[in-house]
């Protein structure tokens, strides 16, 4: 699958001030349709780009799985701390990264960052099950590879 944005690595987040442990990310405008009538970027936005970033990771970590008995990925949990507002026009970029792993789910980190000040952050928990979503499935040892290699993430403890 395709990234939906061209996604930023480590040599393109360093120059706006996005240190480590970040090493994904896509970059954005705010549109007019995202915003509120306070004319603010509207707070469920924010989970709309994170769905977009986690999207374009998934397909370039190669983790993406459509086939018709493979595995699929589900949301168990999903918060956003808000810092600043943000506005129209406002250009920004959303990174994401795994932090941690366990036998069939992952946590994954979010920041959304303007003009290289963070302005918000986040964090989910991805569940790895079967096709139904009844069953949970553990993860590969290649993808356990992936998530620590690319993002540093290691067991959760």
């Amino acid at each position: 699958m395709t990234a939906y944005l061209t996604p930023l690595g480590p040599d393109n987040l360093r120059p706006l001030n996005i240190s480590e442990p970040w090493t994904f990310g896509v970059a954005d405008r705010v549109r007019f349709y995202e915003l509120d009538a306070l004319g603010h970027v509207n707070h469920a936005t924010y989970l709309k780009w994170f769905e977009t970033v986690r999207v374009s990771w998934f397909g370039d970590y190669g983790l993406s799985r459509y086939g018709p008995e493979d595995p699929t990925f589900v949301l168990k949990r999903v918060e956003c701390d808000y810092i600043a507002p943000m506005f129209l026009h406002d250009s920004y970029i959303v990174t994401a990264r795994a932090s941690s792993f366990r036998t069939s789910s992952f946590t994954k980190e979010y920041g959304v960052w303007r003009a290289g000040a963070l302005v918000a952050k986040g964090a989910c928990i991805v569940v790895m099950t079967d096709k139904s979503g009844t069953q949970k499935v553990p993860l590969t040892a290649a993808m356990r590879d992936v998530l620590s290699t690319r993002d540093g993430a290691g067991p959760a403890g």
